[in-house]
C-alpha cells in the first residue's frame, strides 16, 4: 500500500513538472479596474501629496545608482493628480520607468509604508530576476507574484532601514504571526524590526486588494492560500496568495546584496535546496523550477528496490539538484 502511493506521487510531481508555464501580458500592480479616487474625493482618505513624494524621493535616491548600475536610467513618473487606482511599470530602451499614481496613494487602505511596497513590486519588475514573463512585449518583465516577493526581500529592505523612511505612516494594528515568525527568523532585532513592519505593509495592501475585489473573506497570516499551481502563475495571484508572498520575503534570510538571476529563479532566493527553512515562494503562484529546490540541501533521493528504483532514477534525472 505504501508502495502504490509513494509510486503514485512521485508519478504525479513528474506529471506536474512536465507542464508548460502559463503565459501572460505585463499588467499594474492591481489588475485593470474602473476606480477612480480624485484629489478632490471625499475618498480620498489615503496618504498626501508630500507623503507621495516623500516615499519616492527615497526610492529614486536609493535605486537610481542601482539601476544605473544595470545599465538603465530610472524614471519615477509622479502622477500625483491622476485619478486612477493603479500602479505600473515599463521600459523604454534603456530607461526603466515606474508610473506611480495618486489614485492609488488616496485609497483609504493605503499607508506610505503600503506605498513604498507598490514602488517596490514594480521596481521588482525591472530588477526581480526569474520568474520572467513569458511571451509577448512584457517578456522583460519579473512575473507579478516575483515582484511581490522582490519587494520584501530585497527594495523595503533597503527603504526601510534608510532614516527618512521612520517618518512613515504605517498600520497601527500588530499581527502577531507576522511578530512571531519574524522573531523565529532573523536573530538581530533590527532585522526582526523590518522584517514586521514590511510584512504589515504587506498586510496594508492585502486589504486593499480585498476592497477592490469586493471579498468578504479578510486576509490573514494565519490562514495561508493552501492552493498549488501546475504552472507557473505570471499574472497576479489571489489576495491570500500575495499577502502570503510579502511574508515569505519578509523571512527570506538571504542578504540583500546576494545577486538575482535572470535565468535560475533560485540565485539569491530562499530554497530548501540552498539550506533555507522558510522564506520559500507560496506554490500558490509558484512552480519551482526544478523540484530539487523543495528538498534540503544535500538531500539523495533513496532507492528502496527493484520497483521503486525507476521511478527515483527518473525524478533525479528530471530534477538535477541546484
Amino acid at each position: 500500500m505504501k508502495r502504490t502511493a509513494l509510486l503514485s506521487a512521485l508519478t504525479a510531481l513528474l506529471a506536474w513538472a512536465a507542464i508548460p508555464a502559463a503565459a501572460s501580458d505585463c499588467a499594474g500592480f492591481l489588475p485593470p479596474n474602473d476606480l477612480k479616487i480624485p484629489v478632490d474625493s471625499p475618498s480620498a482618505k489615503g496618504i498626501m501629496e508630500a507623503q507621495f513624494n516623500d516615499v519616492l524621493d527615497i526610492i529614486e535616491r536609493l535605486y537610481k545608482p542601482i539601476v544605473a548600475a544595470e545599465g538603465g536610467r530610472l524614471e519615477i513618473r509622479r502622477k500625483w493628480s491622476d485619478a486612477t487606482v493603479n500602479a505600473s511599470a515599463q521600459q523604454s530602451g534603456n530607461v526603466y520607468i515606474l508610473n506611480m499614481y495618486g489614485g492609488l496613494a488616496r485609497h483609504e487602505t493605503v499607508t506610505m509604508d503600503g506605498f513604498a511596497l507598490v514602488a517596490c513590486h514594480e521596481l521588482g519588475h525591472h530588477l526581480g530576476g526569474a520568474p520572467k514573463k513569458l511571451g509577448g512585449w512584457s517578456n522583460w518583465a519579473s512575473n507579478e507574484g516575483q515582484s511581490d516577493y522582490y519587494a520584501n526581500l530585497k527594495c523595503l529592505r533597503q527603504v526601510f532601514t534608510d532614516a527618512g523612511s521612520l517618518a512613515f505612516t504605517r498600520m497601527s494594528e500588530g499581527d502577531e504571526v507576522a511578530i512571531n515568525a519574524c522573531a523565529a527568523t532573523h536573530s538581530d532585532p533590527d532585522d526582526q524590526a523590518v522584517c514586521v513592519r514590511a510584512a504589515m505593509a504587506g498586510k496594508s495592501v492585502a486589504r486593499l486588494f480585498q476592497a477592490l475585489r469586493n471579498e468578504t473573506v479578510t486576509p490573514r497570516y494565519d490562514t495561508p492560500d493552501t492552493k498549488v499551481v501546475t504552472a507557473m502563475m505570471d499574472t497576479h495571484p489571489a489576495t491570500q496568495c500575495r499577502m502570503d508572498t510579502y511574508l515569505a520575503g519578509s523571512l527570506c534570510t538571504q542578504p540583500v546584496s546576494a545577486g538575482l538571476s535572470d535565468d535560475n529563479p533560485a540565485t539569491g532566493t530562499c530554497t530548501r535546496s540552498g539550506g533555507f527553512s522558510t522564506g520559500f515562494r507560496p506554490l500558490c503562484w509558484y512552480k519551482p523550477a526544478s523540484a530539487a529546490e523543495l528538498l534540503p540541501a544535500g538531500f539523495k533521493i533513496p532507492v528502496l528496490d527493484e520497483e521503486t528504483a525507476p521511478v527515483f532514477s527518473l525524478l533525479q534525472a528530471g530534477f538535477p539538484a541546484n
